[in-house]
């Protein structure tokens, strides 16, 4: 598929279009790989999602491969641990964010029964697909500015409203391939989109 039309920002032949090919706006059901990927979000603020998806696997050695429930049962030695890791981006307020999200993200999943269900409480019925977004790209809207209040106020740190919508692109709940791009048709054929107006 490499000849293939795809979203501008993944055309590196390597990690980024992988990722764009393979993962970025499937609709997702897995609350570890959800964890995953909004604590990625965490690390990347201030650098870049290639560095994220170089230092991918470091991380997830780090952090018993995302689980959650384990991290959730951290302390300061293993936050320790993973300052000092090989290939760990080395912000302590990053790694101490990911360890305390953890215990606010299983109370998440307490309360709603998964991550997915906790999103469509936000979203209602999904995924979703704002058209407006073919002609002017978003970094945040009215719905990731919602979410991320309400992680906000359950004591989440680092999850603005542009690092919720960049996770609610990661996993789906928005479509945001660009117009062309194969594997958005690929996902529209396959899925049932909603389609919302505005922005």
């Amino acid at each position: 598929m490499q000849d293939m039309p795809r979203c501008a920002w993944c055309q590196d032949g390597g990690l980024m279009q992988a990722y764009h090919d393979e993962e970025w706006g499937t609709p997702l059901d897995d609350n570890r790989l959800h964890f995953e990927y909004l604590m990625m979000e965490v690390m990347q603020c201030g650098l870049s999602w290639r560095l994220m998806l170089q230092r991918r696997e470091a991380f997830r050695s780090a952090f018993d491969d995302f689980d959650y429930e384990r991290i959730a049962a951290y302390g300061p030695e293993e936050a320790d641990r993973i300052l000092q890791r090989p290939g760990m981006i080395r912000s302590p307020r990053k790694i101490g964010a990911i360890i305390h999200n953890a215990g606010i993200y299983k109370a998440i999943l307490k309360e709603y029964g998964s991550f997915a269900a906790y999103l469509a409480g936000f979203a209602g019925d999904m995924p979703l697909i704002y058209p407006a977004h073919e002609h002017a790209r978003c970094a945040r809207n009215a719905l990731s500015d919602c979410i991320s209040d309400d992680l906000r106020q359950r004591g989440m740190k680092y999850l603005g409203s542009v690092t919720v919508y960049a996770h609610l692109q990661a996993c789906g709940v928005i479509n945001d391939h660009e117009p062309g791009c194969w594997r958005g048709r690929q996902l529209r054929e396959q899925y049932a989109y909603r389609i919302c107006e505005g922005t």
